[in-house]
């Protein structure tokens, strides 16, 4: 039974699948797998034989070539867990109908206003249909959307065989919110040459670039003593990395103060007691390099902390998360070129743009699947202002048709 991508989007946004970065499973909640089950059954009634739920909690599924010559293997990827910035419990998704301009008012909570002052995108919008949530939950189009367009174009190539393509492989991913999408992605099982996920925003968004990514954490040790008898002795590593954080600049160095190609350091959560005391930070910029001069400019502004609390003592812990996805993907133009030429023949004006982010596909490309990142239309996602437009994934699938065409007569 043929099934239209605003059924398939409202049903999958209905399920929560919230990841948790606090959780040590994999995939950090269960409640993922409810989508993924779905998903798996919905491709086998498309007759992709393979399609399955691994232990880790991955779909994989072939779309099988119907050309009778060899061509690279692709991949479409998304993710199928939402952001653990706000709830995903109980979405109850709105269609807008021929979205007029004018404000979106979400039920649920009146004092939710989705305005196109302030999405200024929604401009472009008017005449479309919009999803929205109800107001007290965001809607799940990151990624829903891309998880959506993707199982609408399954359903459009098994519909009309004569459109050619070589064999495609169909991944979703958990976890991709809290950064541990492609954990334990079988790139052998995979088998395929090239990848896009399907996980950007605007109409013929295409990314070919994204931030490099590394996490540090700064430990600042005091000297723990009973507060009644504490006169000369206590030395509280939780006042030492509150005074190091208000050394921080207030006007650079900081996502609140950059944008463009402008990189950062973040502070993203701390915690601790009186005797040790840590603080963690997200490190980003497009030039790698930049990386290792914001970490020693952090360890910089540590040792200056420290030094002002005889006793105290402080390190700082660096792990690499994702590099700039450019350095793997132009070293094979036609990925990127197939792509603008597969957005352009669908009556789209690419948008080339760098994300100032990550995706799965960050990862993926230094795995070795060069994976840059089609729009599906999500916008302001992690919060309950969160909309997608219909006609925006049906131009994403129609991309996808055209992409997979591009590669079968590569």
């Amino acid at each position: 039974m043929t099934k239209h991508i605003i059924d398939r989007f409202c049903d999958y946004a209905r399920i929560d699948t919230q990841s948790d970065p606090e959780s040590t499973t994999f995939p950090s909640t269960e409640k993922q797998k409810d989508l993924s089950r779905l998903l798996v059954q919905e491709l086998l009634d498309l007759g992709l034989e393979d399609a399955h739920l691994d232990e880790h909690g991955y779909v994989y599924a072939t779309l099988k070539s119907n050309v009778n010559r060899e061509v690279p293997v692709i991949c479409f990827c998304a993710h199928v867990d939402t952001s653990p910035d706000c709830t995903g419990a109980n979405v109850k998704p709105i269609v807008h109908r021929n979205y007029d301009g004018s404000d979106l008012v979400l039920p649920d909570d009146p004092s939710q206003v989705i305005k196109p002052s302030e999405h200024s995108y929604l401009k472009e919008k008017i005449g479309e249909d919009i999803i929205t949530a109800s107001g007290t939950t965001l809607l799940g189009a990151d990624d829903k959307a891309g998880v959506a367009v993707i199982m609408d174009y399954v359903q459009h190539m098994v519909a009309n065989p004569e459109l050619p393509h070589g064999d495609i492989r169909i991944l979703f991913t958990p976890d991709e919110e809290i950064g541990r999408g492609v954990d334990h992605v079988n790139i052998e099982k995979l088998g395929a040459q090239v990848g896009y996920t399907l996980d950007a925003g605007k109409r013929g968004a295409y990314e070919d670039e994204t931030f490099s990514a590394d996490g540090a954490t700064v430990n600042f040790y005091g000297v723990s003593a009973h507060p009644g008898y504490a006169k000369d002795k206590l030395v509280n590593a939780l006042k030492i990395a509150g005074d190091f954080l208000n050394r921080l600049p207030k006007d650079s160095f900081s996502p609140e103060t950059t944008s463009g190609r402008e990189g950062f350091v973040h502070p993203v959560t701390m915690g601790g007691v009186a005797e040790h005391a840590w603080v963690k930070f997200i490190v980003r910029d497009f030039n790698t390099a930049k990386l290792a001069e914001y970490e020693e400019r952090l360890k910089g502004f540590m040792n200056d902390t420290v030094v002002d609390y005889p006793g105290a003592r402080a390190d700082i812990q660096v792990e690499e998360q994702y590099r700039n996805m450019k350095e793997v993907i132009e070293l094979t133009p036609e990925i990127s070129q197939y792509a603008i030429e597969s957005i352009e023949r669908a009556g789209i004006e690419p948008r080339l743009s760098s994300a100032r982010g990550g995706t799965d596909g960050s990862r993926l490309s230094f795995m070795g699947l060069p994976c840059p990142n089609i729009f599906t239309g999500e916008m302001a996602f992690h919060g309950k202002h969160e909309y997608v437009s219909v006609q925006d994934m049906e131009k994403a699938v129609e991309v996808l048709v055209n992409l997979s065409e591009k590669w079968a007569n590569h």
